[in-house]
């Protein structure tokens, strides 16, 4: 049985008050039937250890540096993160694979150097807008999702989680459909189960495309969803918790 996970990524967004009133709001209702994790921007990530410390929440962070250390103004590695209470961290990201250009291949480097730091990658395989039109988007989510699988191996995929992020509907307002979601969840399973049967029993695939709570509960419910990286209305406390209840309720 694979345990529930909802993460919330603020992205570049948030304040130290934030902090203080999303995690005020999940401390009291966060228990094991569900994995909580927040990924706030770095900046926050001491305060947000301090308000988790004692709970059953998880800290994740946004991105990581694939050395360990170095000359790399700006970057953050694996080991810092973990050095600041993160269990997780979210690699490639379509914001990420955009706007910085990252490949599948760093992508899976990146997912690698997490899993050296003792950290869990949240791996985001998706397809555009112009690419499900063209019905690519099995032809994407295998080729995002095999870089890492053949980079990391079947024992280490174990130690990873898979979100699928419809890049269309990411900020849009618009949100796949439970049953286009549920879709391409089970054929991400599938090529999971051809690295390795355990592997596609055992690492959980989220969904991550315009979460709300209004939507999530439905969203859970499919039978290869296993929670949600929520963006957006993670940033609302009363919001992102309805979202974790949600997931409880599966």
């Amino acid at each position: 049985m694979r345990r529930t996970l909802v993460a919330g990524n603020w992205k570049m967004f948030g304040t130290r008050q934030l902090v203080r009133d999303v995690i005020g709001e999940l401390r009291a209702m966060a228990h094991g039937a569900t994995e909580v994790v927040i990924c706030p921007p770095y900046p926050y990530l001491g305060p947000a250890a301090d308000m988790v410390a004692g709970s059953a929440l998880c800290l994740g962070g946004q991105d990581l540096h694939v050395a360990v250390e170095g000359a790399f103004t700006g970057a953050v590695s694996g080991a810092m993160l973990r050095d600041m209470g993160c269990a997780y961290v979210i690699v490639g990201h379509s914001e990420r694979r955009q706007y910085f250009a990252e490949s599948d291949e760093l992508v899976a480097t990146k997912a690698e150097a997490a899993i050296r730091e003792g950290l869990r990658p949240i791996v985001c395989v998706g397809e555009n807008e112009a690419e499900r039109e063209a019905g690519r988007q099995f032809v994407v989510v295998e080729r995002q999702l095999a870089a890492v699988t053949a980079r990391l191996g079947a024992s280490a995929m174990t130690q990873t989680v898979v979100a699928y992020e419809p890049v269309w509907a990411i900020g849009t307002g618009r949100t796949a459909t439970p049953g286009q979601a549920q879709e391409i969840h089970a054929f991400l399973r599938g090529q999971l189960r051809r690295l390795d049967a355990n592997v596609a029993e055992s690492v959980r695939v989220l969904y991550g495309g315009s979460v709300k709570a209004s939507n999530a509960r439905e969203l859970f419910a499919q039978q290869d969803i296993d929670g949600g990286l929520v963006g957006g209305a993670s940033l609302g406390a009363v919001e992102f918790a309805a979202i974790c209840m949600a997931a409880q309720g599966m």
